[in-house]
């Protein structure tokens, strides 16, 4: 195995997975839920806007990019580890997806310690 500074974001998401494959379920669903609440407030969240890396029209891009993959592969994506991680964890997707992990594990204070943790040393800047 590589160094986890040479990991991909892809093999991190594997890793992810494979680690804790029970989690991913709720995972997804929790990413559809943010997802359509950033859209049904698109207004609102377009003014508030502050980030200099992405323009919000992007945003919303990477939102339906990540419903699309969810709802194309549905439950695929909760047994393999390989297409949750190519599908969700690719190029610039992969900056939405990290920003739902750190909402999901902080804002949703997740229960599950160890998942919390490996979140933290996956994808932590």
């Amino acid at each position: 195995m590589k160094p986890l500074e040479e990991l991909t974001n892809v093999e991190k998401a594997r890793l992810l997975h494979q680690l804790f494959p029970e989690e991913i379920p709720a995972l997804l669903q929790y990413i559809e839920g943010v997802s359509q609440s950033i859209q049904e407030r698109a207004p609102q969240e377009r003014a508030a806007w502050t980030n200099g890396s992405f323009s919000f029209d992007c945003w919303l891009s990477l939102i339906s990019d990540s419903q699309r993959s969810i709802r194309h592969y549905g439950n695929r994506l909760h047994s393999n580890s390989r297409l949750f991680a190519d599908q969700l964890f690719d190029g610039y997707l992969a900056v939405y997806m990290v920003h739902c992990l750190t909402l999901y594990i902080r804002i949703r204070k997740h229960p599950r310690q160890k998942f919390v943790a490996a979140i933290d040393l996956l994808f932590a800047p």
